[in-house]
């Protein structure tokens, strides 16, 4: 980060000639003369930007205008640093997804203010000075750049301290914070939060803080990452470098091969030798071992263990440090190693070389965890079983298991909940965080008791994810010291979520987290702020309606999901909540146009099929069986769903299909009451009474039934029995 003046323009950058046009508008940076700014033309006529900041260096040029409320603004245009040339800066952003399309952002939204976006990471001591309640900023920093006190604390005390020790002495105490005193995690831990694709917890971080206080990573859930792990969007490094064989073993720092302040310790002709205390013997004889000439770019280490790619015209290094891998790119599509430099060779003829030169199938392990994250985010669980024996087994990688449990939350099959419940005991904060946060999703047996401890956790990260996971829970129900260590949780998890006022997405998650504590009032405050700060932004505009409907404000309720689906029409949940809505208010016409909607745009939709059977059950009664069957092969774990079709089949005529489903219902010892109570009516009505009996006993015999349900089925047994 530097002030832009004409001195370094003219050292920098070359001129841009030619406007760089951005839908309806035209851009072009001007900077001769003594200020430099950034020209729009469009619809609206000419309007100039002018340049106060520049960020980057290395690979490019962003600048910075004042806009306002104290905004400081990417500007549409930036400055390629190796081409030369200037370019739409949005515009290379955008990902290049195998399987969808993505769109660049408008330079005007919020991912491109960097008072919040880019944060503390190209200044020194940043303070936003956010207020909430004029959405405005008062921005101020220490430096430009990364300066001492950024690795090393406040300096205050250490530079009187020395002023008042004679030449030639040197305090006792220096005061101020030493790298050399701390270990090799607690230095990795200062570089992470700049160098990782993170989410802020608090703002207090301080050299030799642990990183999971104060952050949670994002893994390979999000589709910024290949489900091999290797990059596609904008990934920083941390999340790869914790995937690291090498830093897995304890021995590998950032410091290691980097200065303190980022640059190479090892260069040129001595690049290998980062490599050579662990791997002396293939440093030595590189050649044998990489099967390229001793003087070209496949003879260094890197190129094969930590290949570059590049992204927004930015090159980045994999800091995973594995091996060239090309058969995942022929499962994936992601990139490899042999093939960034033999472009004219595909992953067919780089994976035939690599399993000739390696005896070991090394691949195998990357393909077999690939092939669960990528069936796992389309929500295919064919393979469930083997991604749970995975998250519980002793030799998991951190990143890869915690993908898989935080994927986990969009599978509904029951055996899932154990191995969260054992995934809370694991070594890594960071899977015991995502462990209580999918917990939190439904109560599940023996949550509660282990969330309860997870709340007294070591770490913060684990106890801010174990207090949201708990909101269902009324805390003046808990004994005392659960309630103690609940709300002291809770008030770290309220602090972690004003952490950042300016985030709409916080203020999101306070309005849930309020939803489900039944605070409903604080829980629309919280939605609506959200809404205020990113008024595109779905989500909450579908759950202040739940909050609405839930304090009888039927027509906000209403109005908000209309607002919702003005700025995304095929949005699925609030098609979804609309149909549910609007059938409570007896428009079953509007409800069945929204449920089918959420269908076309989500034929796996459970719940809108369920829905739209039972809407349709008094008009059209196959077609209504046929979404109820339908849902219930969506969701074999939903009782109601398939007891419904029962309950449709025999209202239709169709009884002995109906018996068919509620006796299999009825052997599997399913806890659905009205499944007993149909089936022993049915058998009722035919005059088998030895057949109804049996199917009272069996609800008598069913703890997981409710205690009144089953005293309701002994009333029904003695009325049988009486004369």
């Amino acid at each position: 980060m530097q002030p832009y003046t004409p001195e370094f323009a003219r050292a920098r950058l070359s001129g841009q000639t030619e406007d760089i046009t951005i839908g309806k508008h035209r851009y072009r940076a001007e900077i001769e003369g003594q200020t430099g700014r950034v020209r729009e033309d469009g619809p609206e006529g000419r309007k100039t930007y002018p340049i106060e900041h520049v960020m980057g260096g290395k690979n490019v040029y962003y600048f910075l205008t004042p806009l306002e409320r104290g905004r400081l603004q990417v500007l549409p245009v930036a400055y390629d640093v190796r081409r030369k040339e200037w370019y739409d800066t949005a515009a290379s952003g955008v990902r290049h997804f195998p399987d969808r399309p993505d769109e660049a952002i408008d330079w005007r939204e919020r991912p491109y203010t960097f008072n919040t976006s880019c944060y503390g990471c190209h200044v020194s001591q940043l303070a936003t000075n956010y207020d909430l309640t004029t959405d405005t900023y008062h921005t101020v920093w220490g430096e430009p750049g990364i300066n001492c006190e950024t690795c090393h604390g406040p300096a205050g005390e250490h530079v009187r301290v020395f002023k008042q020790t004679p030449p030639g002495q040197t305090p006792e105490d220096i005061r101020i914070i030493s790298t050399k005193k701390l270990t090799r995690e607690q230095n990795d831990a200062i570089c992470a939060p700049c160098h990782a694709k993170m989410i802020v917890v608090t703002n207090t971080f301080q050299p030799g803080d642990r990183y999971f206080d104060h952050y949670d990573l994002v893994t390979l859930e999000h589709v910024d990452f290949y489900p091999d792990g290797r990059d596609l969007g904008e990934n920083y490094t941390y999340t790869l470098w914790r995937m690291s064989p090498c830093v897995k073993s304890g021995r590998l720092g950032c410091l290691h091969c980097h200065t303190s302040s980022g640059r190479y310790r090892f260069r040129g002709e001595q690049a290998n030798q980062a490599c050579a205390p662990c791997h002396d013997e293939r440093v030595k004889t590189a050649t044998a071992h990489t099967h390229h000439a001793a003087d070209s770019e496949g003879n260094r280490c890197v190129s094969c263990h930590m290949p570059t790619t590049d992204f927004a015209r930015m090159r980045r290094s994999d800091h995973s440090m594995r091996p060239p891998t090309p058969a995942a790119t022929r499962a994936f599509k992601s990139p490899n190693a042999c093939n960034l430099c033999h472009t004219d060779k595909d992953a067919d003829w780089a994976d035939h070389w690599v399993r000739r030169w390696r005896s070991r199938d090394y691949q195998a392990p990357v393909l077999r965890w690939g092939s669960w994250i990528a069936a796992a985010r389309r929500g295919d669980w064919s393979r469930l079983g083997e991604m749970l024996d995975y998250v519980a087994s002793k030799d998991r990688d951190e990143i890869v298991a915690n993908s898989l449990i935080r994927l986990l939350r969009l599978c509904g099959d029951e055996r899932k909940w154990s191995v969260l419940v054992r995934a809370l005991a694991d070594p890594s904060p960071l899977i015991r965080a995502s462990a209580a946060e999918g917990l939190g999703d439904r109560p599940a047996p023996g949550s509660d008791e282990v969330l309860f401890a997870a709340t007294t956790d070591e770490y913060r990260l684990v106890r801010v994810r174990a207090a949201a996971a708990l909101a269902h829970l009324a805390p003046e129900n808990l004994k005392d010291r659960d309630r103690r260590h609940l709300e002291r949780a809770v008030a770290e998890f309220e602090a972690s979520m004003n952490a950042r006022p300016d985030d709409a997405t916080c203020h999101y998650n306070l309005g849930n987290f309020y939803m489900t504590r039944g605070q409903t009032e604080r829980a629309v405050r919280s939605f609506e702020t959200a809404i205020a700060l990113q008024p595109d932004f779905v989500a909450p505009w579908v759950n202040v309606s739940l909050a609405y409907n839930a304090l009888g404000e039927h027509a906000k309720a209403e109005q908000s999901l209309r607002n919702a689906l003005k700025r995304d029409p095929n949005n699925v949940p609030a098609n979804l909540n609309l149909g549910l809505l609007l059938g409570e208010r007896s428009r079953p016409g509007e409800a069945e146009t929204a449920f089918r909607t959420v269908l076309g745009a989500d034929p796996n939709n459970a719940v809108a099929a369920y829905n739209l059977g039972v809407l349709l059950a008094d008009r059209r009664l196959d077609e209504a069986i046929a979404w109820c069957r339908r849902a219930a092969e969506l969701r074999p774990d939903e009782p109601k769903y398939t007891y419904t079709v029962a309950f449709y089949l025999h209202q239709r005529g169709d009884v002995e299909a109906a018996i068919g489903l509620l006796q299999d219902m009825v052997r599997k010892e399913i806890p659905y009451a009205d499944a007993y109570a149909l089936l022993g009516t049915i058998y009722e009505k035919q005059g088998k009474t030895r057949q109804a009996v049996g199917v009272y006993n069996k609800a008598l015999a069913n703890n997981r039934l409710p205690e009144e349900a089953r005293y309701q089925f002994a009333v029904r047994l003695r009325g049988l029995s009486s004369p």
